[in-house]
């Protein structure tokens, strides 16, 4: 069984800001593979279903981003999964806007709900999919940029990212992560602004 850990904050005010595109992704895979994420327990709202053959629990933390570790480690725990059945989904500041990106293993990256899964796990060898969305122009703080909705340039293309995203997760679970890695770590999203 794969755990599939969207990261991002619960509430409708933070639904559609770029820190929740992992959230997204995740609701996204629901959708499309008729999974209901309608349990409420761990610290997380989730769902059981199969993603291409494969038995997958959906996980949404609902432990705010900075938390996202404790929910993930009681899934975990109860599921009695490892490390190599983990894949967390969340957004990445250093990707041009819809550039996707699969890692091993490593450090949190200054992401605040990758470092929070690596302590609570007490380790960083999990597979992440990073999903691009830009950095702030210079006068913008980080903080208000990640928290903040997608703009107008963003918007059109938010559903073919979100649906790429998907489609890279069930390659990840049913062909490995080579497979995902070549076919999806391509440039297709043109990046929105400049630094």
């Amino acid at each position: 069984m794969k755990i599939l850990v969207g990261l991002g904050n619960p509430g409708a005010h933070y639904h559609w800001t770029r820190h929740n595109i992992g959230f997204q992704v995740v609701d996204r895979l629901a959708e499309k593979n008729h999974i209901s994420i309608s349990h409420t327990r761990f610290q997380a709202r989730y769902g059981k279903g199969l993603i291409r053959t494969q038995s997958v629990i959906l996980v949404k933390p609902l432990t705010f981003m900075n938390l996202s570790g404790l929910a993930v480690s009681k899934v975990a725990d109860f599921y009695k999964a490892g490390l190599d059945d983990l894949i967390v989904i969340h957004d990445d500041l250093d990707l041009s806007f819809g550039i996707l990106r699969i890692k091993r293993r490593g450090g949190d990256g200054g992401h605040q709900g990758v470092r929070s899964i690596i302590e609570s796990v007490g380790d960083h060898n999990f597979l992440r999919l990073k999903v691009g969305i830009g950095k702030p122009c210079r006068a913008t703080e980080a903080a208000d940029y990640v928290l903040g909705s997608f703009d107008g340039l963003e918007q059109p293309q938010l559903e073919e990212v979100l649906s790429r995203a998907a489609e890279c997760v069930g390659v990840m679970i049913s062909e490995g992560v080579e497979a995902a890695m070549n076919r999806y770590q391509k440039r297709i999203i043109p990046p929105s602004r400049s630094p």
